[in-house]
């Protein structure tokens, strides 16, 4: 007789969010289907209904746990840093990420692209908030700087939604992530 271990439901709710992440990534909100996210994650169907109710419920609890890991991401960058050593660490983790994760960006991106269903839009404003708050607060940076860290930031998600990593091939590209990691 094989024994199996039973999984508890936060590291089952675990396994879906990643599956998830990778299907809303790919497909947006309206493009995935919890059957495929099911099937990425080998559950049921009815169990990720039954821990998260509802696709966009699942949508946004994907969104909020992208949003807090950046948020934690730029902070163990940032730690022990000040001012423009605290950008430029954030700055070069979040370059980092388009090589080791791209699809935590791509997510970001879709989770823009559904801002017109307002609950998946309170989500995104608080995430956002939240980071832009946190790179205020530890940069020192006037709102300009703070702009352009966060513009580069978009071009990065932008990078990821377009398949780019950071070691491409495309000049033009390569021009505009060295750019980026010119922070400050």
């Amino acid at each position: 007789m094989v024994l199996t271990e039973r999984k508890t439901k936060d590291v089952r709710r675990g396994e879906i969010l990643d599956a998830a992440l990778a299907e809303f990534a790919e497909k947006g909100y309206h493009g995935a289907s919890t059957e495929d996210i099911a099937r990425r994650a080998g559950i049921s169907q009815p169990y990720v209904f039954r821990l998260f109710g509802t696709k966009k419920e699942l949508f946004r609890a994907v969104v909020a746990r992208c949003f807090r890991e950046t948020l934690e991401m730029f902070q163990r960058a940032a730690e022990g840093l000040r001012g423009k050593e605290a950008l430029q660490a954030m700055g070069l983790a979040y370059i980092d990420r388009l090589g080791s994760d791209r699809w935590m960006l791509r997510a970001q991106m879709q989770a823009y692209a559904a801002c017109d269903d307002p609950e998946i839009c309170e989500v995104v404003r608080e995430g956002y908030g939240d980071l832009v708050a946190y790179v205020e607060r530890v940069s020192g940076m006037e709102p300009a700087g703070v702009a352009t860290f966060f513009a580069q930031g978009m071009l990065l998600n932008v990078f990821a939604s377009m398949g780019f990593s950071v070691d491409t091939d495309e000049a033009w590209a390569g021009r505009l992530l060295a750019g980026c990691k010119d922070i400050g």
